[in-house]
């Protein structure tokens, strides 16, 4: 079979030669060993032999959703959580964000940050690539069946419960297997958005004393509960 041309740029780029073993992977779990049988400037050949179904996954499935951040600190974000393990990433706008998207410009924005996501997998070697969801204002996607998940917790500056306290007690030996956690964009949270979630069943969260950037937050949050879940 014939590798795509980025796939086929990467093992030139490696110094790769007909003969030796490569292992690839769909995003979807799992890996096979290939041999690579010819190349051309552009084109790698291979002929996939064994199937190896690695698993590098988290326990439990982990839905970060963040207000997007602006400027490019939505990419590191995916890229960051994609190393830690998060199952999919929901892109926000909400009441107090910076950052909007709709239409084409959402979409091809969406389609980058899945190309994030894909080359973070391979450089940290998971088989499967989280998800990055379409573009939706809090209260379309809190509308959506994607949004009803067993446990859910928002990050919050009110009297709230340590993320490590409630992973603990919600997280370790849980038999639900979807989990989201919340943040917000620059801004914050708006009280009447916070309001909503506390009373849609949510979990108010705190990462600390500190107030924590809105690409900070997330990668905070998925470190604890990736640490207290890994295997």
């Amino acid at each position: 079979m014939d590798l795509s041309e980025g796939v086929s740029r990467h093992i030139q780029v490696l110094r790769m030669q007909p003969g030796e073993d490569v292992f690839l992977f769909d995003g979807r779990g799992g890996q096979w060993q290939a041999r690579i049988t010819s190349m051309t400037r552009k084109v790698v050949s291979v002929a996939v032999q064994s199937h190896d179904p690695q698993d590098r996954e988290l326990p439990l499935s982990i839905t970060l959703a963040v207000g997007m951040p602006a400027n490019d600190r939505m990419d590191s974000l995916i890229e960051k959580a994609t190393e830690l393990g998060a199952a999919a990433i929901q892109p926000l706008m909400m009441d107090r964000s910076v950052l909007r998207l709709s239409g084409e410009r959402a979409q091809k924005k969406v389609e980058h940050w899945q190309a994030v996501a894909v080359a973070a997998a391979e450089q940290c070697g998971r088989t499967k690539v989280p998800a990055v969801h379409e573009v939706q204002t809090l209260s379309q996607w809190l509308q959506s069946p994607d949004s009803h998940m067993p446990v859910r917790g928002v990050l919050s500056l009110r009297d709230a419960s340590p993320v490590s306290r409630w992973a603990t007690e919600h997280l370790i030996g849980n038999e639900e297997p979807r989990v989201c956690f919340l943040s917000g964009p620059e801004g914050g949270i708006s009280p009447q958005e916070e309001q909503s979630l506390l009373d849609a069943g949510w979990t108010a969260l705190s990462l600390g004393a500190r107030v924590l950037r809105a690409d900070t937050a997330p990668l905070a949050a998925m470190s604890v509960m990736a640490a207290m879940l890994e295997r």
